[in-house]
């Protein structure tokens, strides 16, 4: 990600804005910290879609071994 400052940005909105409505994502700075990002906008999917994605992922979820919990495996991730 790109980043231009507070003033630069002012100065350069429509070509920020462009560049962001072609995919690109634009942090802006003030005082040298991240204080926002110019992102291009998702595109809309509809809640039958949504809910297909949501299906189609849940297939891919293998099931978890016998006896062992999501809290195990987050305890095992910390070793």
């Amino acid at each position: 990600m790109r980043t231009v400052g507070l003033f630069e940005a002012k100065q350069k909105l429509s070509e920020l804005v462009e560049r962001a409505s072609e995919g690109e994502q634009i942090g802006i700075t003030r005082r040298g910290k991240l204080a926002a990002v110019i992102a291009p906008v998702r595109s809309t999917v509809s809640v039958t879609e949504t809910f297909a994605n949501i299906e189609r992922l849940r297939k891919k979820v293998k099931p978890l071994p016998k006896g062992m919990t999501v809290k195990d495996l987050i305890e095992e991730g910390r070793r």
